[in-house]
């Protein structure tokens, strides 16, 4: 199965993107996961450039979501909110068909963050009726560089729970 694990930080150095890697490599060879780190990259949404053909980096990010048969999305909380890199993505797929019926998942890598997850599930069961709520993993990952969340990611613990959760994730998919 393939999916697409998205990183909902603009930072280059970001623990999220960091974990999703991670995850990516845990989870071979039985799915095939990539990681969209580049929110960043994506201009403003406006209704008026919805139009075809949609801003090349628009166009890839729809592409990778169109391939994929499930969405895994982890995120940082900015201000108790979505990051707004994250939402902006988000919008470009609101009136899309890629997104509709979309299977979607959660990851955390903080201990904290419940307010932003609270509005990210609000914002993703509008846009999907496929989102869901399990599986959910969440790890503290917070301050550990790239480097040192790959090895507690590769702790056999973590191993095993980042498997149990891709392989509930993909019987969702179905």
């Amino acid at each position: 199965m393939k999916f697409l694990a998205i990183s909902g930080s603009g930072r280059t150095v970001s623990t999220n993107t960091a974990m999703l890697m991670a995850v990516s490599k845990i989870a071979q060879p039985d799915h095939q996961i990539t990681v969209f780190s580049d929110v960043a990259g994506l201009p403003v949404f406006s209704p008026d450039a919805e139009r075809e053909p949609l801003p090349q980096s628009v166009q890839a990010f729809v592409d990778l979501i169109r391939e994929s048969d499930g969405l895994i999305i982890s995120s940082p909380e900015y201000v108790r909110a979505i990051p707004g890199g994250l939402k902006n993505a988000i919008d470009w797929l609101v009136s899309r068909d890629e997104i509709i019926g979309k299977p979607i998942a959660l990851m955390h890598a903080s201990h904290r963050g419940d307010d932003m997850l609270a509005q990210l599930r609000l914002v993703l069961s509008t846009v999907s009726d496929r989102f869901t709520d399990e599986p959910f993993f969440r790890i503290g990952l917070m301050k550990l560089s790239p480097e040192e969340i790959a090895r507690v990611m590769l702790e056999p613990a973590n191993q095993t729970d980042v498997a149990r959760y891709i392989q509930v994730f993909a019987d969702y998919c179905g």
